[in-house]
């Protein structure tokens, strides 16, 4: 078979294809350009999720009958001369107007504000048209029909209109929230109307983010602002505990473009890795600004990744920023009332609870007040005791107590699991065996880290466990590791092993089944190296055996040390595991839910 060149017509298709991959694609290309043009105001409007139709209209500084020629040709840019290594806009490559002409139905009409009236011109795949005038605002509008009618195949490849649509409002909500001076309106020709209007909010940061993701994540979020050499770090990250199932509120940008980078993603995960569970995702906005030079952004046809001339650096930047702005906000933990919520709870419980009529004088509200409480045989302390209820037996709590504690003063224990709180307007659940297995984590953590090893206590008598053949050898070959994790363990017999030391935070009680976690552990995870590679999991395991127990019956004074020493550390809202190890419910939400 003969070597041929390709038509320029397959070469225009082919590298609309890598660039175009889809409406939310070539719309996102569009916006850009509007905000290469210094646009203020950027709407967007849709019709079938953008495959049958969409216009992009913004009041930038517009072009004149000579460049609009020039922008529908394949290279022609206003972006970049020379400097491949300096690129400080979106565009640069000139290639967004003719790889959407390529493949579709393009009209492009742009103004300049030196002209009284603007330009159109009409591309349809390879056919351009003359350039005519036009009567028009200053600014650019670009309408797209029929995308993909020249390669019909792509269409197949697409999702379904909402689908599509849903990735289109996505975009532009993405786009609002890098740039919060700019207005982005978002519609559909089916209804009409503004699906979304975020309005300029000239320049501020957090009613942008308000507007668009809403008010209860600025509520549960703390705030980024770091800058050291070449990179700058800003932005909002949600607490730990308003995580979400899936990775969709990840809002990265370097240097204003929407970036999906595996680098940064999988960063942000490990900044949150000790605090939230496995398979759940933080609602976190971050804006990197790095020097032009250090990133290449010209590493994806979509422009959707970068490359990092140093991706270490801005890796442990990243990480360090996030973890140092959610450690300020000491025992975070997100309200569990939101006000969708508290409005779906009026809805569900008037359907459930009407008011009660009464019917007879005698037992209407004021006549109840009056009736004897003797008869209730059943006394207060009896109740309590039944329902596995401890309840504090004085009135010691009041606003200046609590006022001192984030945590508030205990005033009960409920299920002997969860010990209730309270501060002078919240009220607060532990759960026992959560909080304390993740203080006995950190003091183990310190330990180690301060003494290479962990303070151990020496057995009176040797706790023997049998373990297959296999497993006592591998116990062995780590007994090092072990011993400096402050656990001394010797052969005993041919498929035994005495334990003589663990660690002294940790009761004797549970050593055999301690030691059986660490070989399921070392086998699950097929360590062959340090057992100390592996720390965190280990410790992990360790304080789960150290901790208060659920079921544990605990008085005032023990319930109100283990709030001060929650107070106390930076990471005890979550359990080593990444569940919350404690909710707050505000006394307003509470008199919300009563609609006082």
């Amino acid at each position: 078979m003969k070597i041929r060149k390709l038509s320029e017509k397959i070469v225009n298709q082919i590298a609309a294809g890598e660039i175009i991959e889809r409406p939310a694609i070539a719309i996102k290309e569009l916006i850009e350009n509007s905000l290469d043009a210094e646009s203020t105001c950027i709407e967007t409007v849709i019709s079938g999720g953008g495959k049958s139709f969409f216009q992009i209209t913004d009041n930038g500084f517009g072009m004149t009958s000579e460049e609009i020629q020039m922008a529908v040709q394949r290279h022609c840019t206003s972006k970049i001369f020379d400097n491949f290594s300096n690129i400080c806009t979106f565009g640069f490559r000139g290639e967004a107007l003719p790889s959407i002409g390529a493949v579709a139905h393009l009209t492009l009409m742009s103004r300049s504000p030196q002209n009284n009236t603007g330009a159109q011109i009409t591309i349809s795949g390879e056919k351009i048209s003359s350039v005519r005038p036009v009567a028009m605002n200053p600014g650019t509008v670009v309408e797209v029909r029929d995308l993909f009618f020249t390669i019909p195949a792509r269409l197949n490849f697409l999702k379904s209109e909402q689908i599509e649509t849903n990735l289109i409002a996505n975009v532009i909500r993405r786009m609002a929230i890098a740039y919060p001076a700019v207005r982005f309106t978002f519609s559909t020709t089916k209804n009409n109307r503004y699906t979304m209007d975020f309005k300029s909010t000239d320049g501020n940061f957090p009613d942008r983010i308000s507007q668009v993701i809403g008010e209860d994540f600025i509520n549960n979020a703390v705030e980024i602002n770091e800058t050291s050499p070449n990179i700058t770090l800003r932005g909002y990250a949600g607490i730990p505990t308003f995580n979400r199932g899936n990775a969709n509120q990840l809002y990265v940008f370097v240097n204003g473009r929407i970036i999906q980078d595996k680098l940064i993603l999988s960063t942000i995960r490990i900044a949150y890795s000790e605090t939230i569970p496995l398979r759940r995702y933080p609602v976190i906005v971050l804006l990197l600004e790095i020097n032009p030079t250090q990133v290449d952004v010209n590493v994806h046809p979509a422009k959707s990744d970068v490359r990092f001339r140093n991706p270490s650096m801005v890796r442990n930047f990243i990480i360090q920023s996030i973890q140092k702005s959610i450690n300020k906000k000491r025992n975070f933990t997100s309200s569990i009332l939101s006000n969708k919520m508290i409005s779906s709870f009026h809805q569900e419980n008037a359907e459930k609870f009407r008011p009660i009529t009464y019917a007879h004088k005698a037992i209407s509200p004021h006549s109840q007040e009056k009736l004897a409480l003797q008869e209730n045989n059943l006394s207060t302390k009896e109740l309590l005791t039944t329902n596995n209820t401890y309840f504090m037996d004085d009135n010691s709590i009041n606003d200046t107590t609590t006022s001192n504690y984030p945590l508030g003063m205990a005033c009960a224990q409920i299920h002997q699991n969860y010990i209730i709180s309270q501060t002078y307007d919240e009220l607060i659940i532990v759960d026992q065996h959560a909080a304390h297995e993740r203080l006995i984590f950190e003091k183990m953590r310190q330990d180690f880290n301060i003494n290479d090893k962990i303070t151990s206590q020496t057995l009176l008598i040797p706790e023997i466990i049998d373990l297959l053949e296999g497993e006592c050898t591998l116990i062995l070959e780590h007994d090092e590791d072990l011993r400096r994790l402050g656990v001394t363990v010797e052969r005993f017999g041919l498929n035994a092993i005495a334990i003589r030391e663990i660690p002294a935070i940790l009761s004797k009680n549970n050593a055999s089944q301690l030691l059986r976690d660490i070989v399921d552990e070392i086998i699950e995870n097929n360590t062959k190296n340090n057992l100390t590679d592996k720390i965190d999991k280990i410790l992990a395991t360790m304080a789960c055996y150290g901790s208060i127990r659920s079921g544990r019956k605990m008085h005032l004074t023990e319930m109100n040390r283990l709030l001060r020493e929650m107070e106390q550390n930076n990471n005890s809202s979550q359990c080593n595991h990444g569940r919350p190890t404690f909710i707050k419910l505000k006394l307003s939400d509470i008199e919300k839910l009563f609609g006082r």
